[in-house]
């Protein structure tokens, strides 16, 4: 478990921090590969032929933009995050792409879900669950918010999977293990979402494994290891000193054509009875 996930605490960080998370959850979010999964699951959401959808733990808006965006949707998609900041950036790119009048942000606790049972047609939760302490708390308040009939989509990565190459393979399992500690409240939230859904009575009718995976070059992940580098000391499992020498590494095994990264993702969708 994290010591002091940023991504869990949003509200309460700093400007820089908060920069350096929107940098990351845009540059992530627009890669392909992770774009690709979304639409995935979405399409499996049938998200379409919804009219309200609710994005929680919505970050700078990823998953409400790439909704609003899709040519067949024509319904209305609420953000909702823990962080004011978070929310007031979603909104921003969300008006720069011409989907303000398409997209609601507001500030809640996703445990805590300041709306009345049965109000939307679909739920979606993408990269929420690994970063509460709590995951079960919000499955099912997504599936008490959810109408009947109404589909829950969950995206996440399997971080206990998380993992770097690097010259000492036991110095590399040390970074691994000091990253996921320092961002990542509940890395294996996603093995246990079968149970969580069951436990919420909610009914899964779709599973979607992923692994994404950089050999040689890295591209998505150099985004991830330049945020990092800037998160992990404040969690105390590295100095600064060394997650500096952590990303250097990775990224001169980037230049020379011997980068090795990788992580499983999941998607689940549910749907209520």
């Amino acid at each position: 478990m994290s010591l002091v996930d940023p991504f869990g605490m949003t509200d309460k960080l700093d400007d820089t921090l908060l920069q350096v998370i929107i940098t990351r959850l845009e540059a992530r979010g627009q890669h392909p590969f992770f774009m690709k999964m979304l639409q995935g699951y979405l399409d499996a959401m049938n998200i379409d032929g919804t009219k309200t959808v609710l994005d929680i733990g919505c970050g700078t808006g990823v998953a409400a933009r790439a909704v609003a965006r899709r040519p067949g949707f024509v319904g209305q998609v609420t953000g909702i995050d823990l962080s004011p900041a978070l929310a007031e950036a979603g909104a921003r790119l969300a008006a720069k792409e011409g989907l303000g009048d398409r997209i609601t942000f507001r500030t809640g606790d996703t445990r805590r879900l300041n709306f009345a049972d049965r109000t939307f047609d679909a739920v979606v939760a993408h990269t929420l669950l690994s970063h509460v302490d709590d995951p079960l708390a919000v499955v099912k308040e997504a599936a008490r918010v959810v109408k009947p009939g109404g589909v829950i989509g969950i995206f996440d990565g399997d971080y206990a999977s998380l993992t770097f190459g690097h010259a000492d393979p036991d110095q590399g399992k040390a970074y691994d293990e000091a990253l996921i500690k320092a961002v990542i409240t509940s890395p294996r939230v996603m093995r246990q979402m079968p149970r969580l859904l069951h436990a919420a009575s909610l009914e899964l009718i779709a599973c979607f494994p992923y692994i994404l995976a950089e050999i040689g070059q890295a591209d998505f992940w150099l985004s991830g290891i330049e945020s990092f580098r800037r998160l992990i000391p404040k969690a105390g499992v590295m100095t600064d000193e060394e997650a500096n020498t952590w990303a250097e590494s990775l990224r001169q095994d980037s230049e020379e054509g011997i980068f090795f990264g990788a992580s499983n993702y999941f998607s689940y969708v549910a749907r209520r009875s």
